[in-house]
């Protein structure tokens, strides 16, 4: 094949064009001196769907009822089953399964803003309200 493209500068755009390439990736020109536009399909461009970077979080804490006043409690995981005292009516109780959970948090992996969710989102890809990143929310470690 005589006419192949041997590369180099672009005859029209003079962008540097690899070898055996038919159109110029710039400015669309055909290369190959043996081809005529007619003999060449371009096919049609289809934009693919960006893929989600899914990243995973557990959560940090849970909001809990005070098993006493019923008032929302925000207590760390690293508290689970000691004792701990509500900041509303200081009863102490023991921060444990048989205490109502109304919520959890987790730090976004992608923007480091805390997430509020409910308890039935573990498990589940969600989309963080601050940036839109896409989510993993895992049970807690045992």
């Amino acid at each position: 094949m005589n006419g192949a493209w041997s590369g180099g500068p672009c005859p029209q755009c003079g962008d540097h064009m690899p070898a055996r390439v038919v159109h110029c990736q710039s400015c669309r020109a055909l290369l190959n001196s043996e081809l005529t536009e007619d003999s060449v399909e371009v096919p049609l461009f289809i934009p693919l769907p960006e893929l989600a970077v899914i990243a995973a979080a557990s959560p940090k804490g849970h909001y809990v009822s005070c098993p006493g006043c019923n008032e929302e409690l925000r207590i760390h995981t690293k508290y689970r089953n000691l004792k701990v005292q509500c900041k509303h009516c200081n009863k102490p109780f023991t921060y444990a399964s048989t205490v109502v959970i109304r919520a959890f948090y987790a730090q976004c992996p992608h923007c480091k803003n805390e997430l509020r969710a409910a308890m039935k989102y573990i498990g589940n890809k969600v989309v963080c309200k601050h940036c839109d990143g896409h989510i993993q929310l895992l049970p807690e470690p045992p």
